[in-house]
């Protein structure tokens, strides 16, 4: 080789090694593009399908969150479950798809490097290209997992959520069966819970304890106790210079009445209640005056301050009726023997639901499981069982105690009895169902029995009351009846109707409350949620569905069989109180009694359907199908009742009159909806149907109040015989009669000459029609005496017409000849 030759050579190879540096990189970088477009390319979800399958996740969670809040109550919940299990696997399975996804991208983006931040190295076109799409596609997967993690954080939730529910839904199943109480697996959960429920109660203590401990600081401790020894002098010092006042009050300002008695009766319950209030704001005011007690902490306050109330209700209920210091203060028919056995029962009670109800509320907040819920449950009944049990029995031991002492026990009302048969049996359920194990079952009855009983104590107690509030307000033996009497000018027997009145529309509205209380109320329940209850159902809500409920039936029946006690009750003061101070007339007093009956017992029907829930635009096929019965069957029954109700508002005919229909003559006992009783003379009873009484000629002999009777008796005579001695002997028969009235005089006419005789008509008035059967026969014994007497015979079998003729007079006679 020349030296030209290897100069070249060397030249080339030096041109070589300069330009390696600048294009090695570019080739490199060539070379991990196209392996990163390759990679893009492998089968893997695209942004449309990871958007489509999030988008699928979240319907589907939506739409358990709408199933679970059904109103109806008619979800499977653990059909909702597996669909959330099986939506939490598609999230496993869409993070497990996008994570290699991202990690490739990542990994393409660290072999391409960052970009050059210099300004001096430029970079290819497809090399920035290439990095700003793989910059774009991992911000997509990112927030592709980020919803991921997301909708898998909300599944676990309401999974938590559903079975939280489903917890629910099971302690509230009353036909729910666990272990009997008799069992010690039922115990043990007292000694040794579940861990997953001591992690809930620690984490629920956790809440508590800090508080307790910020209330007990150094700084605070001071305050804290002074709280507490207020509150407690104000639950018991407070409480008794609150009873003494309010007695000295009762005693000393209120007129010697009965309303002393039931005032002071008042007066001790609505202290012990508003002594143990104030006392129960105190302790709250010691522990949480200076930081905001936590969401669940508030919870259990408000449930404990409705406890306590409840409680001290019971207490002061106990104490007023009762009322063991003073025996003749006491409102209920009680000896005092059994008063005082029965004296410790409400403390007692009280007591112990206090307690057993704080630690069921424990539970219910710290959602504890089904086995530590039914023990709390079971506590409770027990409790109230073995309470109320025993004072049944002591009562009734006291009672045969002084039955075979020969002294005689407290008279009691066909009421009393029937409650009290009535809480007997419910004690003996109650055991049965805790020895059998439904728990739930047992706590519901225990629950409503107790309830029951404050409900029966406090509407006797304000029902005395009220009845002696309105009667001392209204006597005129006190200075306000004067003064009422005086102002508007009313007498005294306006006031004792308007005591009578007033007294009667205000038992029946606690009667009302009452109602709306147990069946709408509960143990714990407060007087503004009694309120509510009242507004609610005077609202007819309940009227907007026609879904027939249990609840809704066992309403209706308890509505119906209280409505019913009602109507009858409301019945018999009106008959034996209110109306015989208004209206003086049997007859009318009666048909208002009846108007009333019917009346109420269409409300009360009402108001079943609508305790039903049935919605009176979908009634249209009844009305049908009662068109149809009436047309085929029904057409008599509706017209009777239809003329019985004419009966009643025209009043033609009235309880009392003496009528005449069809050869049927007798007195109106009875108008009922369909017939009416007559009763005749002979004392038997004939039902005529009330459509006769409107469509017949109906004879009224009293429906004037001076309608008199009349006796016509027709004697035929020979035709020898003197008319003239006739006359005189008939008349002085007649004027001797007590029965026959002197004004109108009786009278003789000679009514017919023929050839086997003569006949003459007598006629004599008596005072009423009633008796004209009776003067009749003692006439006809009398005259048949004096003609034998005479010598005198008739030519025939005599005849006797009674009629009812209007008073003597003139223009009645012209009445009754223009009728």
């Amino acid at each position: 080789m020349s030296k030209v030759s290897r100069l070249a050579l060397g030249l080339a190879l030096a041109a070589l090694c300069h330009l390696m540096p600048v294009t090695l990189p570019a080739v490199h970088a060539a070379e991990t593009a196209s392996e990163a477009e390759a990679a893009a390319q492998a089968p893997a979800l695209t942004h449309a399908e990871a958007t489509a399958e999030l988008k699928r996740l979240q319907t589907e969670q939506d739409s358990v969150k709408q199933q679970a809040s059904d109103p109806d109550g008619n979800t499977r919940l653990h059909d909702l479950q597996e669909t959330l299990r099986r939506l939490d696997a598609d999230a496993d399975k869409l993070g497990a798809a996008l994570a290699p996804q991202r990690e490739q991208l990542q990994a393409q983006l660290d072999v391409l490097g960052p970009p050059p931040v210099d300004g001096t190295t430029r970079e290819a076109p497809a090399v920035v290209k290439q990095r700003a799409e793989l910059n774009t596609r991992r911000t997509q997967l990112d927030a592709h997992l980020k919803q991921a993690s997301e909708s898998k954080e909300n599944i676990a939730n309401l999974s938590e959520q559903l079975a939280r529910l489903e917890r629910g839904h099971l302690k509230d199943q009353l036909a729910l069966r666990s272990e009997s109480i008799l069992n010690p697996q039922f115990w043990q959960p007292l000694f040794s819970p579940p861990p997953e429920d001591q992690a809930r109660l620690d984490g629920f203590r956790d809440q508590v304890v800090p508080m307790l401990q910020l209330a007990w600081q150094p700084s605070q401790r001071a305050a804290t106790v002074a709280l507490l020894l207020l509150a407690l002098a104000v639950w018991t010092l407070g409480r008794r210079l609150a009873e003494r006042a309010l007695a000295w009050f009762c005693l000393t300002r209120l007129p010697e009445t009965r309303l002393r008695r039931s005032a002071l009766a008042l007066a001790t319950t609505l202290a012990t209640v508003c002594t143990t209030g104030l006392a129960v704001q105190l302790v709250y005011h010691a522990f949480a005056r200076s930081d905001e007690l936590p969401p669940d902490v508030m919870a259990l306050y408000a449930q404990l301050v409705k406890l306590t109330l409840t409680s001290a209700l019971i207490v002061g209920l106990g104490r007023a009726l009762l009322c063991t210091r003073h025996p003749s203060w006491r409102l209920p028919a009680l000896a005092d023997p059994v008063a005082l056995a029965m004296k410790p029962f409400p403390a007692v009670l009280a007591g112990l639901l206090l307690l057993a109800g704080t630690l069921e509320q424990i539970n219910r907040i710290a959602d504890t499981s089904v086995q530590v819920t039914l023990l709390g449950r079971g506590l409770v009944s027990l409790v109230v069982v073995l309470t109320i049990g025993a004072a049944l029995l002591r009562a009734n031991r006291v009672r045969n105690e002084l039955a075979a002492a020969g002294e005689r026990p407290e008279a009691r009302a066909t009421l009393a009895g029937m409650i009290h048969a009535a809480v007997t049996v419910l004690v003996i359920v109650s055991m049965v169902a805790l020895l059998a194990g439904y728990i739930s079952f047992a706590r519901f009855l225990t629950y409503e029995l107790v309830w029951f009983d404050i409900v029966l104590c406090s509407m006797y107690l304000l029902t005395q009351v009220t009845r002696d509030v309105c009667e001392a307000v209204l006597s005129t033996n006190h200075a306000s009846g004067r003064v009422i009497k005086q102002l508007f000018g009313v007498d005294d027997s306006h006031l004792e109707q308007a005591s009578t009145i007033l007294s009667g529309i205000g038992a029946s509205m606690l009667l009302l409350v009452a109602v709306v209380a147990l069946l709408t109320g509960g143990f714990g329940t407060t007087p503004v949620d009694l309120l509510n209850s009242l507004l609610t159902v005077l609202g007819g809500e309940k009227l907007r569905s026609l879904n027939i409920m249990p609840d809704r039936i066992l309403n209706a029946v308890l509505a119906l069989g209280v409505g019913i006690w009602l109507l009858r009750s409301v019945r018999r003061w009106l008959d034996a109180e209110l109306l015989p101070k208004v209206c003086k007339e049997p007859g009318l007093r009666a048909s208002l009694i009846t108007l009333f009956s019917n009346v109420g017992y269409v409300l009360l029907v009402l108001l079943t359907l609508s305790l039903l829930g049935v919605r009176w635009d979908n009634l249209a096929w009844i009305v049908s199908a009662l068109s149809v019965g009436i047309g085929f069957g029904l057409q008599e029954i509706v017209k009777n009742f239809v003329s019985g109700l004419i009966l009643l508002t025209e009043r033609p005919v009235k309880v009392g009159d003496m009528v005449s229909l069809a050869g049927v003559e007798g007195d109106i006992r009875r108008i009922n909806v369909r017939a009416t009783e007559i009763q005749l003379g002979d004392r038997s009873t004939v039902i005529v149907p009330n459509s006769q009484l409107i469509s017949q000629n109906v004879r009224n002999v009293t429906m004037s109040n001076s309608t008199q009777g009349v006796a016509s008796l027709q004697l035929t005579f020979p035709l020898n015989t003197d008319p003239e001695q006739l006359r005189d002997l008939l008349i002085d028969v007649y004027k001797e009669n007590e029965s026959i009235l002197d004004v109108p005089a009786p009278s003789v006419m000679f009514s017919q000459l023929a050839p086997n005789g003569i006949t003459l008509s007598v006629t004599g008035y008596v005072s009423s029609p009633r008796i004209a059967a009776t003067t009749r026969s003692n006439l006809l014994f009398e005259i048949l005496k004096r003609l034998r007497a005479a010598d005198i015979a008739l030519t025939e079998p005599q005849s006797l017409r009674l009629e009812n003729l209007p008073p003597f007079g003139e223009a009645s006679q012209r009445a009754y000849a223009a009728g």
